[in-house]
């Protein structure tokens, strides 16, 4: 699995002139599943975003996690994220999951989140999404649950 993690003040995504999932202060998470993913990414993707501290505290240190600021998640959908660039001009998604697998680990993903005491809001799978954001930072990570150490 793969994530881009935004920590945000205000977002939303929009599809078909209506609003499917919206938060203020929290992450949007843009989640990307391979078709080697299972359970296990699952559960090491939501536990590591969950408690990432990527918020700061009253002495300006990202010190907080979600958690911690009471924040939400809205968790976007995103094969586009596993596109192999590295030949060629157009990307390869050969990595990423069969729609019917991406969706369930996809869904098992907001569940685990969830359960970690989190608020999250989604997109739409699989549906041409407008996505609206006001990034807070900038604050951008990377987290590739293959990529543990």
């Amino acid at each position: 699995m793969r994530a881009v993690v935004q920590r945000i003040s205000q977002g939303k995504v929009v599809v078909e002139d209506q609003v499917t999932g919206a938060i203020d202060k929290g992450l949007l998470v843009f989640l990307g599943v391979t078709n080697e993913d299972n359970i296990q990414d699952v559960k090491y993707m939501a536990e590591k975003i969950v408690n990432l501290r990527i918020f700061e505290d009253d002495n300006e240190k990202m010190n907080l996690s979600v958690i911690d600021v009471e924040g939400k998640i809205l968790a976007v959908s995103q094969f586009t994220l596993l596109g192999d660039c590295r030949k060629g001009r157009r990307p390869n998604f050969t990595e990423a999951a069969r729609p019917e697998m991406a969706d369930e680990l996809y869904k098992s993903f907001i569940e685990e989140c969830q359960k970690l005491g989190i608020n999250v809001e989604t997109g739409v799978f699989q549906a041409h999404m407008m996505v609206h954001l006001i990034n807070d930072g900038p604050v951008t990570i990377l987290i590739d649950s293959k990529k543990t150490f």
